[in-house]
């Protein structure tokens, strides 16, 4: 961990490599289900994300990115996201704070937009989400988890935290794999219901639509 205060430790994360434009706008051309593709680029990430460091780090604006060995539980999520479906969360979120600054969490004191930090703090990013009618009804049912959904949940000492839906399934098949970086870089685990759910969002052809706009 870092000096970082604890409050904002898993609130933090940070981007991967943002690929050629070309290469990120495959997986929708060709057809391949949005979800899957989403899946397969965080799990690309393991063994890359080995180090969890949720330091503020002034970024580039936009597709701004820490040190692509580091990183923590949304940059698995941004990053996939730059990598299928060339989306720049760091961009739609920004622009959507800009817009509606006052619909998003207050806990931070900010008086408006911080492109450094917002979009990867899990508070903004359920905010996002729900704005762009990606919520899905809650429940532990795993059979309503499909590759690439996002899971937020909270981690002892009322620590937020932001899953993937894996495409890979537990060794007794009963539940699908999480991929996450919960204090040791990109991992995929049998832990989708370990802690207290806070979400579960799916970002559909339709929402995924959306975000482009916002980062267009």
């Amino acid at each position: 961990m870092s000096a970082e205060p604890l409050s904002r430790r898993t609130l933090l994360a940070a981007p991967l490599l943002l690929l050629a434009p070309h290469l990120a706008r495959g997986a929708s051309e060709t057809g391949a289900d949005p979800g899957e593709a989403l899946a397969r680029a965080a799990a690309g990430q393991i063994g890359r994300v080995t180090i969890y460091d949720p330091a503020y780090i002034r970024l580039d604006f936009p597709g701004g990115d820490v040190a692509p060995e580091r990183g923590v539980c949304t940059d698995v999520l941004i990053r996939a996201l730059r990598e299928a479906h060339g989306i720049d969360l760091q961009r739609a979120v920004n622009r959507d704070m800009k817009a509606d600054f006052a619909a998003y969490p207050a806990s931070w004191g900010l008086k408006r937009p911080d492109a450094n930090i917002d979009h990867r703090r899990v508070p903004n990013l359920r905010r996002l989400f729900e704005r762009l009618q990606a919520d899905l009804p809650p429940g532990a049912d795993p059979a309503d988890f499909r590759p690439g959904d996002v899971v937020t949940c909270t981690l002892p000492g009322n620590l937020a935290h932001l899953m993937l839906v894996a495409q890979e399934r537990s060794r007794d098949g009963n539940r699908p794999l999480i991929l996450h970086n919960i204090g040791a870089g990109t991992r995929a685990e049998d832990r989708l219901n370990e802690f207290s759910m806070t979400g579960h969002y799916r970002l559909s052809p339709a929402v995924l639509e959306k975000l482009r706009r916002l980062d267009s």
